[in-house]
């Protein structure tokens, strides 16, 4: 008894393991903190992906815009080159329908006996005047169509402006998106955190003095002895009567946090590497599930609503001690809560 007196007295003056608990909390506080920026980051990665889809159709849709007003403007082009050597050649047309009415004149002045060239000059003069007048039509034509492509043009612009004005404030919408994202985010991170704290400090408050219940970063550890018989999943009478306290912070925790705060107990069950091949268990996963989901269904007797309770079985996949002592096998068989979103 003495011996086991001063033991005691050894374990509380050594405060090594406390400062060693310590600066693995902190530890896995910066690594939660972490994981939930990553979280804020993948969620508004998924916002901006929908944005930069919507952004993309619509570089697609200008660059379309873009294309098709480059062909007008070539067409364009086109038709005012063609006006041009229309027009020339109406020019020429009448140029020459001049000069053959001067010829005619001279010729019917000059002599009575030229009836025949006088003819043929008259004929001359009247197919230069019908293709100086399909010249002309044709020319009228293309002023039209020109009129109409530039029209097309001017409307294709406006588009265009349109397109990037509406890109322009897609943009500024993104930026402004992510801002109020991770303000949010920021905010929850800030309320849970202090909803986490309130926990612990009531949690310790009904586990005081417990050697094999003990806070490792941001969760709570049982020792599986604390809960369960070696092997099994049925939860013992001095387990219960500590999972009555847990759950009694917990329904008054509840109380405390808005209801928009998305907030879950997660309760994680953990083996030692030891392998067990039991009817009932045929690998530790199949115990670990079971007891988170025990300690799960305890809690739900006792008044936590089952929508805030997340069991999951981890196996011996998770150690918390590396060894292959007792006391490291002792320590990976555990149960832990974590309060989480």
């Amino acid at each position: 008894m003495a011996m086991s007196t001063r033991s005691r007295r050894s374990q509380v003056t050594n405060y090594w393991p406390g400062f060693v608990d310590a600066l693995s909390s902190l530890l896995l506080v910066i690594i939660f903190l972490l994981s939930l920026f990553m979280l804020s980051q993948f969620f508004l990665g998924q916002e901006i992906s929908g944005k930069d889809t919507a952004m993309s159709r619509l570089n697609a849709q200008i660059a379309e815009l873009t294309e098709l007003l480059q062909l007008e403007k070539v067409n364009s082009g086109d038709l005012e080159s063609t006006i041009a050597t229309l027009t020339a050649t109406l020019s020429s047309a009448t140029t020459e329908r001049d000069q053959m009415a001067a010829q005619l004149a001279g010729v019917g002045a000059g002599s009575d006996g030229k009836d025949a060239t006088i003819a043929q000059l008259e004929s001359d003069l009247t197919a230069q005047q019908d293709m100086s007048r399909e010249a002309t039509a044709q020319v009228a034509l293309l002023n039209q169509q020109l009129a109409a492509l530039r029209t097309q043009l001017a409307a294709l612009e406006a588009a265009l402006q349109a397109s990037e004005t509406t890109e322009t404030a897609n943009r500024t919408q993104i930026a402004d998106l992510g801002r109020r994202l991770n303000l949010a985010l920021a905010q929850r991170v800030q309320d849970l955190s202090r909803y986490r704290s309130d926990f612990f400090g009531k949690l310790r408050q009904v586990l005081e003095g417990r050697a094999d219940v003990r806070v490792v970063g941001d969760r709570f550890v049982f020792q599986s002895e604390v809960l369960f018989d070696a092997g099994q999943a049925a939860i013992s009478t001095e387990g219960q009567t500590e999972l009555a306290k847990l759950a009694s912070a917990i329904k008054e925790l509840q109380t405390q946090i808005p209801d928009d705060v998305n907030w879950v107990l997660r309760i994680d069950g953990h083996t030692d590497k030891r392998p067990i091949n039991t009817p009932e268990f045929p690998s530790n996963w199949e115990l670990s599930a079971a007891r988170a989901i025990a300690v799960a269904k305890y809690l739900i007797t006792q008044g936590v609503p089952a929508n805030r309770l997340v069991p999951a079985g981890f196996g011996e996949f998770s150690p918390i001690d590396p060894g292959d002592s007792d006391e490291a096998y002792r320590r990976n068989r555990r149960i832990e809560f974590k309060l989480t979103e």
